[in-house]
């Protein structure tokens, strides 16, 4: 990581839709769902999410990249659930599934790589604590790589 600070920039563009600048990297629109916003990109929550399953999948890559071993694919599935707390809405949970192609690793590598994978995932370390996040990886017929 060649600079431990970052900068993200927004701006109200009208009702709840916001550009979000991401300065090289291009923007974003977000918006809340109706009947507050009127949906016309993901909101906060999602992004949280969002962030969540980029994270750990890339985390993933990494891992397996520092054995030496290259998935042919990796899909990630994010499912955030809202509850009320106090009258406010939470996120109160997310559960992230990824999807990994074993195909050509090397089933010990995996192992290790799945035994650390989730330490190197800055965003679900840093918000663990405050939104439970419930992580399984499956292989790409649906079987379980993790216990």
């Amino acid at each position: 990581m060649n600079n431990p600070e970052f900068k993200t920039s927004l701006h109200l563009l009208e009702n709840y839709v916001f550009r979000i600048d991401f300065d090289e990297y291009g923007y974003i629109l977000t918006d809340e769902p109706p009947p507050l916003g009127e949906g016309e990109g993901p909101n906060p929550a999602r992004l949280v999410a969002a962030a969540v399953a980029n994270c750990l999948s890339a985390s993933l890559l990494f891992a397996l990249r520092k054995k030496k071993q290259e998935p042919k694919g990796l899909k990630a599935e994010a499912v955030g659930a809202l509850h009320r707390v106090d009258g406010l809405w939470r996120i109160k949970s997310i559960d992230v599934t990824l999807n990994l192609d074993t195909d050509g690793i090397q089933d010990g590598l995996l192992k290790e790589a799945l035994a650390v994978f989730e330490d190197f995932c800055i965003v679900t370390q840093s918000i663990r604590d405050g939104i439970p996040i419930s992580m399984q990886v499956k292989d790409m017929n649906g079987g379980s790589l993790t216990p």
